[in-house]
Protein backbone atom coordinates (compact mmCIF):
# COMPACT_ATOMS: atom_id res chain seq x y z
CA UNK A 1 0.00 0.00 0.00
CA UNK A 2 2.80 3.08 -0.66
CA UNK A 3 1.30 5.73 -1.65
CA UNK A 4 3.23 8.81 -2.88
CA UNK A 5 1.56 12.34 -3.25
CA UNK A 6 3.10 15.00 -4.91
CA UNK A 7 1.75 18.43 -4.92
CA UNK A 8 3.72 20.99 -7.19
CA UNK A 9 3.43 24.66 -8.07
CA UNK A 10 5.04 23.33 -11.61
CA UNK A 11 2.81 22.35 -14.10
CA UNK A 12 3.65 19.52 -15.48
CA UNK A 13 3.19 19.21 -19.10
CA UNK A 14 0.71 16.24 -20.81
CA UNK A 15 3.39 14.51 -22.59
CA UNK A 16 5.84 14.26 -18.95
CA UNK A 17 2.86 13.04 -17.12
CA UNK A 18 2.67 9.67 -17.61
CA UNK A 19 6.88 8.97 -17.43
CA UNK A 20 7.34 10.81 -13.91
CA UNK A 21 3.86 8.84 -12.40
CA UNK A 22 6.15 5.64 -14.17
CA UNK A 23 9.59 6.59 -12.67
CA UNK A 24 7.89 7.84 -9.01
CA UNK A 25 6.33 4.43 -8.79
CA UNK A 26 9.33 2.40 -9.35
CA UNK A 27 11.27 4.52 -7.27
CA UNK A 28 9.14 4.02 -4.22
CA UNK A 29 8.56 0.29 -5.33
CA UNK A 30 12.98 -0.13 -5.48
CA UNK A 31 13.27 2.51 -2.05
CA UNK A 32 10.49 0.11 0.22
CA UNK A 33 11.58 -3.06 -1.27
CA UNK A 34 7.52 -4.12 -2.15
CA UNK A 35 6.01 -4.79 -5.25
CA UNK A 36 5.05 -1.91 -7.67
CA UNK A 37 1.69 -3.65 -8.13
CA UNK A 38 0.74 -2.40 -4.72
CA UNK A 39 2.25 0.95 -4.87
CA UNK A 40 -0.16 4.38 -5.94
CA UNK A 41 1.29 7.47 -7.48
CA UNK A 42 -1.08 10.82 -6.95
CA UNK A 43 -0.02 13.70 -8.56
CA UNK A 44 -0.97 17.24 -8.27
CA UNK A 45 0.59 19.82 -10.44
CA UNK A 46 -0.29 23.28 -10.56
CA UNK A 47 -1.02 24.20 -7.34
CA UNK A 48 -1.84 27.42 -5.46
CA UNK A 49 1.65 26.49 -3.58
CA UNK A 50 4.10 29.32 -2.09
CA UNK A 51 7.56 28.20 -0.07
CA UNK A 52 10.10 30.53 2.19
CA UNK A 53 7.85 33.51 0.63
CA UNK A 54 8.42 32.49 -2.92
CA UNK A 55 6.29 30.99 -5.60
CA UNK A 56 9.30 29.39 -7.46
CA UNK A 57 9.43 26.13 -8.28
CA UNK A 58 8.40 23.64 -5.12
CA UNK A 59 6.89 20.74 -3.55
CA UNK A 60 4.89 18.91 -0.82
CA UNK A 61 5.27 14.99 -0.66
CA UNK A 62 3.75 12.25 1.59
CA UNK A 63 4.72 9.24 1.59
CA UNK A 64 2.55 6.32 3.38
CA UNK A 65 3.23 2.84 3.88
CA UNK A 66 2.71 0.06 6.18
CA UNK A 67 5.64 -0.62 7.87
CA UNK A 68 8.01 2.59 6.74
CA UNK A 69 11.61 1.71 8.81
CA UNK A 70 11.74 5.22 9.88
CA UNK A 71 15.84 4.34 10.35
CA UNK A 72 16.07 4.85 6.32
CA UNK A 73 13.75 7.86 5.95
CA UNK A 74 16.62 10.39 5.12
CA UNK A 75 18.12 8.10 1.95
CA UNK A 76 14.21 7.86 0.76
CA UNK A 77 14.17 11.96 1.17
CA UNK A 78 17.54 12.52 -0.88
CA UNK A 79 16.22 9.38 -3.50
CA UNK A 80 12.92 11.53 -3.62
CA UNK A 81 14.49 15.18 -3.57
CA UNK A 82 16.35 14.65 -6.55
CA UNK A 83 13.71 12.77 -8.38
CA UNK A 84 11.62 16.08 -8.26
CA UNK A 85 14.81 18.12 -9.06
CA UNK A 86 15.58 15.68 -12.38
CA UNK A 87 11.95 15.74 -13.28
CA UNK A 88 10.69 19.14 -12.69
CA UNK A 89 13.35 21.46 -12.11
CA UNK A 90 12.34 21.35 -8.33
CA UNK A 91 15.39 22.28 -5.82
CA UNK A 92 15.67 19.84 -3.49
CA UNK A 93 15.63 22.99 -0.49
CA UNK A 94 12.30 23.32 -1.93
CA UNK A 95 10.57 20.20 -1.14
CA UNK A 96 9.15 19.17 2.08
CA UNK A 97 8.62 15.29 2.82
CA UNK A 98 6.06 13.90 5.34
CA UNK A 99 6.30 10.58 6.11
CA UNK A 100 3.74 8.18 7.94
CA UNK A 101 3.07 4.81 8.65
CA UNK A 102 -0.56 3.95 9.10
CA UNK A 103 -1.77 1.50 11.38
CA UNK A 104 -3.07 -1.55 9.26
CA UNK A 105 -6.55 -1.30 10.50
CA UNK A 106 -7.08 2.41 9.30
CA UNK A 107 -5.99 1.57 5.63
CA UNK A 108 -8.15 -0.14 3.47
CA UNK A 109 -7.80 -1.77 0.25
CA UNK A 110 -10.00 -4.70 -1.57
CA UNK A 111 -12.97 -4.03 0.47
CA UNK A 112 -11.19 -4.88 3.81
CA UNK A 113 -8.04 -3.27 6.09
CA UNK A 114 -4.00 -5.23 5.94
Amino acid sequence: MPTLRILTNVQVPAEARADLLKRASGTVADLLGKPESYVMVILEDGCDLIFAGSAAPAAYLELKSLGLPELKTTHYSRVLCDLLNETLGVPTERVYIEFAVPPRHLFGWNGGTF
